[in-house]
């Protein structure tokens, strides 16, 4: 299992990577705001998937339907306080405010992607994976 975990670990970082390479490769940043709003919706959602996959690791499948943000939170609210705080950032930021408003700061794509590190990271080590 350890090694699985390693495998979404690491496909969780390569999703960040790539809408870390999206922002700076074809949103065009200009005095601290991307130009290009397309890109900044497919980077925010890139990023957020990321999120996603790791965070099953840690809580796998939903019996039955969808999981939503409320299966995420009430997981996380039982499991660490600090990361729940950390996932709504990056909820906000990444999903709602990146993905859907396209929100061209890069002071804000900056913050949602240091908070979809540390939840990143947090999973690494609660599987020993780090």
């Amino acid at each position: 299992m350890k090694e699985n975990t390693s495998d979404s670990i690491e496909e969780a970082r390569r999703y960040l990577a790539n809408a870390k390479q999206i922002l700076s490769e074809k949103a065009r940043k200009e005095d601290g705001y991307f130009q290009d709003q397309k890109y900044v919706k497919m980077a925010g959602h890139t990023a957020y998937t990321g999120i996603l996959l790791v965070l099953d690791e840690i809580f796998g499948k939903k019996t039955r339907g969808r999981k939503d943000v409320d299966w995420y939170k009430q997981h996380l609210s039982q499991a660490d306080k600090k990361m729940l705080n950390s996932f709504m950032t990056a909820y906000q930021v990444l999903h709602l405010d990146m993905a859907y408003d396209g929100a061209k700061s890069a002071a804000l794509a900056r913050l949602g992607l240091e908070e979809a590190e540390k939840l990143i990271h947090w999973v690494e080590r609660k599987t020993g994976s780090a």
